[in-house]
């Protein structure tokens, strides 16, 4: 069996572009004792990649030149010598941008798609939807009657944690780029948007949308979002900082922001989380999440670009806010 992959030729300084990936056939070998062989059926494509595209460790180390590119994938197997996956079975892994691939069947976990559809697992129901959990639930500590900003709300980090804190009985501000993106996220139950590239001050259009003040902040995009938030929120208010995806394909370092006598003024909680570390909050998770669903609260949204030779591509779009909700190959 053939296998299409995404290498990745250079550590990028800035911008990624298309010739730093180069699209690879590689052979498929058959699965050996505890092996299983695996066809992938959607990829994800995800910000934080772009950091272990940098060649630098950080809280994980960066990605092989020249070697196939590491992430979440989930698959249908074919061929298992591995007593707990049959073919048939569907499994999610970190075996990313490929079309197949033979692996210990223990490094898998096999998935349920009787109820969710297999790229559920990708988004809502993976660790995408349990790092927004994580974030408002343990990070923020939302709680019911509190307001709280979620950044790049038509993300898919951002478009779980809008309708996770609503599910919780929260007031959501939602801020987007665009008249369409702040449509859906309307649509998915935000209490206000602002469109933040039609807004000449982010500060004061998030003052219009809550003249209460913000309780949390998730923070996804940093930059002049970050300056907002330290401006908008409540004494006491709390930072879950997931990302700052604004920053990443800097070149150079960028300005700090001059108002961060705030974070002492305001007695603000300013906390980083890598999701990982939060395995434990999995089966909370579980049952809100499927009891949310069973209400009806929760609207998953996915972005699907077909091709592995395209998974380059879709990952760039992450930078240039082409995707609505979960951006996914489908292989």
């Amino acid at each position: 069996m053939k296998s299409r992959e995404i290498h990745l030729l250079e550590y990028l300084k800035g911008d990624p572009k298309p010739e730093n990936y180069k699209l690879a056939e590689a052979d498929v070998p058959a699965p050996g004792e505890g092996e299983v062989t695996v066809k992938n059926h959607y990829i994800s494509v995800d910000p934080y990649m772009r950091g272990r595209m940098s060649g630098i460790r950080t809280y994980v180390g960066p990605f092989e030149l020249g070697k196939v590119m590491e992430g979440g994938a989930v698959g249908e197997v074919v061929e298992s010598n591995y007593e707990g996956l049959k073919p048939g079975d569907f499994v999610n892994s970190m075996f990313g941008w490929r079309e197949a691939y033979t692996a210990p069947g223990k490094a898998l976990q096999k998935i349920d798609t009787s109820v969710l559809p297999p790229q559920s697992y990708l988004g809502i129901a993976g660790l995408t939807g349990l790092t927004a959990y994580v974030g408002i639930k343990r990070i923020i500590d939302l709680q019911e009657g509190e307001t709280m900003w979620m950044s790049a709300g038509a993300g898919a980090v951002g478009s779980a944690g809008i309708q996770f804190a609503k599910a919780m009985g929260a007031t959501v501000i939602a801020t987007a780029g665009g008249p369409e993106k702040c449509d859906f996220v309307k649509s998915i139950g935000a209490d206000a948007v602002v469109d933040y590239k039609a807004a000449d001050n982010l500060t004061a259009a998030i003052q219009d949308a809550a003249p209460k003040g913000i309780d949390g902040y998730f923070e996804n995009v940093g930059g002049t979002h970050f300056t907002a938030a330290l401006n908008t929120l409540k004494p006491k208010g709390r930072i879950a900082a997931c990302g700052m995806i604004q920053r990443y394909n800097d070149a150079q370092p960028a300005t700090i922001t001059d108002n961060l006598t705030f974070i002492v003024g305001k007695s603000l909680k300013i906390q980083g989380f890598i999701v990982t570390d939060h395995a434990d909050m999995m089966d909370g998770f579980v049952r809100d999440l499927s009891a949310w669903m069973a209400a009806g609260k929760i609207k998953p949204a996915e972005t699907v670009i077909e091709g592995i030779e395209n998974a380059p591509d879709a990952f760039m779009g992450l930078f240039s806010g082409r995707n609505t909700g979960k951006m996914l190959v489908k292989i």
